[in-house]
């Protein structure tokens, strides 16, 4: 007989234990059940009773628990909840939960004991590392999360108060889990140290305040334990949904918790000390430093165009084509064409033979419309938002090497070709279709251009293609209450002939191909679901025309008056924007046996990238290359909604250049927020927040010092370096992020593999300040010689960081490499090691600050301009628009190109002042150069008006 666990409510010891669980052995004979030999059944009831006493609130209970869960079918086990005061156990003077009471009337009272007993009952063998595991658990782990609780539950301390003295050991474990790349501690499969520390930690991080975003390996693993069903059940049982505060009783009786000791002063990074390095990683590391520059391969020729090499890794990257007809926001500029920019410059530092396009796609209902709107034909629609496009993107810096578009005579050809290859082969049906036509605007509608009620789920935004709330597909006459995007009169059902590209026939080619490209491919956790949910309710046919005249025509008699579907021909477009790149496109899109395919998009544009193309492509059978990496991202939202151009929420591309923040300030917080694994939201709070704590107190703090005692102390030159121990373990725990960052960059998760520079520059600053040459180099020939080791060691752990910056921050990164002088091949080319790149007597340039920081009234500004009460000022809705006016404003304000132009100078004058400042200049000078700043500050603030800003006393140090 077999049955689920109970956890019996309120039930003293010996009551209430009516309900039990029969599993077919006991701990006695599950060594006879593993290896085979027969057990009677008489025998196994008799050894196999166990009883396990759990009180609410009490956070043992929470592993034993799971554990128990885990071990279920294994042994009959009676269960009850008792009171915190009972004494379960006879011969102990405290009373003490959990408890297991053994059939033979013994006791195991300690929660690593119970949990281990559970899990050799179900077959689970012993290991070293989980033994050593569960020793830091109960050594290192749960002092200091004793501590963490107590201050957080009975002292009601928040935030960096309780997570301190936590930390640590929640670095330890995230740190552990990335090196190992296993989802367990122990390895690929769960494990009782997942249970014990799973168990422990819960109670803190099941609130996400305390689980620091930049810890993802810790995180993905918490989520992974949290959500299987004996988890789940344990925290429901002990917690009772009133989170952390049900342990308030149980922390309330136990003594205050001392304080953390101090730690030994040491070169190695808080972040890293925690890890174990091998004598031979080390050496490894110091072997890899000393070869240096000659390390470097040759840098690969320049081709134009670039084109395919046999024998090479060949990537072709795509960007999702941006829709011509509208600006682009900052979500459809981190969905597709920023993340892409960041692989596609990763690419080339590894010397991979790349290309990289895009382009606008511009057929369609969406343009016709809007050439009806600015009065426009659709022709100069194109032309000018096209202008516009590139224009954005170059201001990005987004590295295309050819930015294309689709109303080309190339676009006709290869579409029209692929078109009549799957007509010839049985492939494009016809039908009448039942189409809505908006008899107002006189026209058929695209299925984009209606909106309604989803029949599926209710959600009253679908689109006449797709549901965005529960991704299933639509047919636009099944949307309840359908209204016309343009004009918002409802539309009626008339009937059309079109043709359709009959996806059912194409089904098994298409899962055979995924069959050999989803395993061991890059594709997204998204996209694999997207295209599975299709698959699994069953491939229709898709129809692949539309009653338009802005399109790609249709070659077949009787459809003249029509044309081709823009979601069956945009994706046509990656080959047509190739081919008028270069005549030889088909090196790149007939050659998928030496081509690697990566294409970046918004979640939303993956059934046509996994789906449709690869079916026309297979239809077409002329040798096509597919996608090999499908990269999608989640949807990124502005503030607490959407962004909305109508309504002037959000910061549209346009824009960002008129906010006086830098390209690459707006690339970094993008990257940094990237919705890879859920929907996430542009905040300015914490873009100030970023900017002010990543940026400038840690990246550019630590670039900027590092520079300035190369000049400042030993002349501009590079000083002679001779390693320590220490040293030569901070190299290899550079070395370990550095391929940390390889890792998670091949494998597209692009927002993690930023965390990994931060994390290096964290542990420069550590070592510069552990270390203190500004000290050393005033003492003994001892003290200058260590001063020299550490100043060298740190502006070479800047010039990594300033190439590992490329992808990301390409304006910063060529400034820090200008400013270093840094060797040519240098910048161009990223091993997985770390390379002495600046010997000793290498000279730098002139050092100057990287980053300025954003103030908070600068941002309120911002947000208020930004939050939806922006007036449009063109006829043609490019939204140039004026901010606000502040409740503060004394006086009318200046052109936003006039404030733009006083805020430029303000931003370069305080430059010149810091340079001369960290350079130690005259005192006149210095004071004649600030005179000139405040007096801009003072015209910027008449022309946004503004009181004019009073200077502030010097503060006394």
């Amino acid at each position: 007989m077999m049955g689920e666990i109970v956890y019996l409510p309120g039930a003293a010891p010996g009551q209430g234990l009516n309900t039990e669980l029969h599993f077919p052995a006991c701990l006695a004979k599950a060594a006879q059940l593993r290896s085979g030999r027969p057990v009677p059944v008489a025998s196994a009831w008799d050894y196999g009773k166990m009883r396990l006493f759990v009180s609410e609130g009490a956070p043992g209970s929470l592993p034993v628990l799971a554990a128990a869960g885990r071990a279920r079918g294994r042994a009959e086990l009676l269960i009850s909840t008792v009171g915190p005061e009972d004494c379960v156990v006879p011969f102990l003077t405290r009373p003490k939960v959990p408890v297991l009471q053994l059939d033979s009337g013994n006791y195991l009272f300690s929660t690593s004991a119970i949990c281990r007993y559970f899990f050799l009952l179900s077959g689970w063998e012993q290991d070293d590392l989980t033994n050593q595991w569960l020793e830091w658990e109960a050594t290192e782990l749960q002092p200091a999360l004793s501590a963490a609780l107590y201050y957080l539950v009975v002292q009601g301390k928040k935030g960096d108060d309780v997570l301190g003295s936590v930390r640590r050991a929640l670095t330890h474990i995230d740190h552990s889990l990335r090196r190992q790349n296993c989802p367990f501690l122990a390895g690929e499969t769960e494990s009782l140290a997942d249970i014990v520390l799973w168990g422990a930690l819960y109670p803190l991080l099941q609130d996400p305040a305390y689980l620091p975003e930049e810890l993802s390996a810790l995180h993905s693993w918490f989520q992974t334990l949290s959500t299987q069903e004996p988890c789940q059940r344990a925290a429901e049982t002990v917690l009772k949904q009133q989170g952390v505060l049900a342990l308030r009783p149980y922390l309330q009786k136990q003594p205050q918790p001392s304080p953390p000791e101090g730690r030994a002063v040491t070169n190695e990074p808080e972040e890293e000390e925690l890890a174990t390095l091998s004598e031979e990683e080390i050496a490894m590391a110091v072997t890899a430093w000393e070869k240096g520059l000659e390390s470097l391969p040759p840098l690969r020729p320049q081709q134009n165009p670039v084109l395919p090499v046999a024998g090479e890794r060949n990537v072709l990257i795509t960007s999702a084509l941006p829709y011509v007809n509208n600006v682009p926001h900052l979500g459809n500029i981190i969905g597709c064409v920023l993340s892409a920019d960041v692989f596609a410059r990763y690419s080339r530092l590894r010397q991979w033979n790349t290309l990289y396009l895009c382009g606008t796609d511009e057929y369609g209902t969406a343009t016709e419309t809007k050439a009806m709107e600015e009065g426009l034909t659709p022709q100069e629609i194109c032309d000018k938002y096209h202008i516009i496009h590139a224009d954005i993107y170059r201001w990005f810096n987004i590295s295309f090497d050819v930015f294309g578009r689709t109303t080309t005579p190339q676009q006709t050809k290869i579409t029209q070709d692929i078109f009549q290859r799957l007509l010839a082969r049985g492939f494009v049906l016809q039908d009448t279709v039942e189409q809505l036509r908006c008899e107002r605007c006189a026209r058929f509608l695209a299925d984009r251009f209606v909106e309604g009620v989803c029949p599926f789920c209710g959600f009253e935004e679908a689109r006449g293609d797709q549901c965005d709330k529960c991704g299933k597909l639509i047919n636009a006459v099944e949307l309840k209450k359908p209204q016309c995007k343009v004009c918002r009169s409802c539309p009626v059902v008339k009937s059309s002939q079109h043709l359709f590209l009959d996806l059912p026939k194409l089904e098994k080619r298409l899962e055979e191909w995924l069959g050999k490209t989803l395993p061991g491919s890059d594709w997204t956790p998204n996209a694999r679901f997207i295209i599975r949910s299709w698959l699994r309710d069953g491939l229709k046919p898709r129809c692949i025309t539309r009653d338009l005249k802005w399109g790609t025509p249709v070659p077949l008699e009787g459809f003249e008056d029509k044309v081709f579907y823009v979601w069956f021909d945009a994706t046509i477009g990656y080959l047509s924007i190739t081919a008028n790149y270069t005549d030889q496109w088909e090196k790149w899109w007939k050659n998928p046996e030496q081509v690697d395919l990566y294409q970046f998009m918004a979640k939303d544009n993956v059934p046509f990238h996994g789906l449709v193309f690869p079916c026309s492509a297979l239809g077409a059978e002329d040798n096509y290359t597919l996608v090999s990496h499908l990269i999608a991202t989640e949807y990124l939202n502005y503030e607490d909604g959407k962004f909305s151009k109508s309504r002037g929420v959000g910061v549209f591309g346009d824009m960002a250049q008129d906010t006086g923040i830098p390209a690459d300030i707006w690339r970094f917080y993008l990257l940094y927020i990237r919705p890879e694994g859920q929907d996430s939201a542009f905040s300015w709070t914490d873009m100030l927040l970023k900017n002010n704590s990543e940026l400038l107190n840690n990246l550019g703090n630590f670039i900027n010092r590092a520079g300035m005692f190369v000049s400042k102390f030993f002349g501009g030159y590079v000083p002679e370096m001779v390693l320590t121990p220490d040293d030569q373990r901070l190299l290899a725990h550079v070395t370990l992020e550095l391929r940390r960052y390889h890792q998670l960059l091949e494998k597209v998760r692009i927002r993690d593999a930023l965390r990994s520079i931060l994390t290096i520059s964290r542990h420069g600053n550590q070592y510069i300040q552990v270390n203190e040459p500004w000290k050393r180099i005033k003492g003994s020939e001892a003290d200058r010689q260590r001063a020299g080791t550490v100043t060298g060691l740190a502006v070479n752990i800047a010039a990594l960081l300033s190439v590992m910056l490329q992808p990301y921050m390409p304006t910063v990164s060529a400034t820090i490499q200008a400013q270093l002088q840094l060797p040519p091949p240098a910048c161009s080319i990223l091993l997985t090691n770390f390379l002495c790149t600046l010997p000793a007597g290498h000279q730098i340039g002139t050092v100057s600050p990287l980053f300025q920081k954003l103030e908070n009234d600068q941002i309120e500004s911002l947000r208020q301009r930004f939050g939806g009460g922006q007036l449009e000022e063109t006829l043609d809705l490019k939204a140039k628009m004026s901010p606000k006016p502040a409740v503060a404003e004394t006086g009318t304000t200046a052109a936003p190109q006039q404030i733009q132009a006083l805020m430029d100078e303000v931003t370069k004058q305080g430059n010149i002042v810091r340079e001369l400042k960290a350079q130690k200049a005259d005192k006149n000078q210095v004071a004649a150069e600030v005179a000139k700043l405040l007096d801009l500050k003072k015209q910027l603030a008449v022309a946004e008006g503004k009181p004019p800003e009073v200077p502030k006393g010097k503060k006394k140090k």
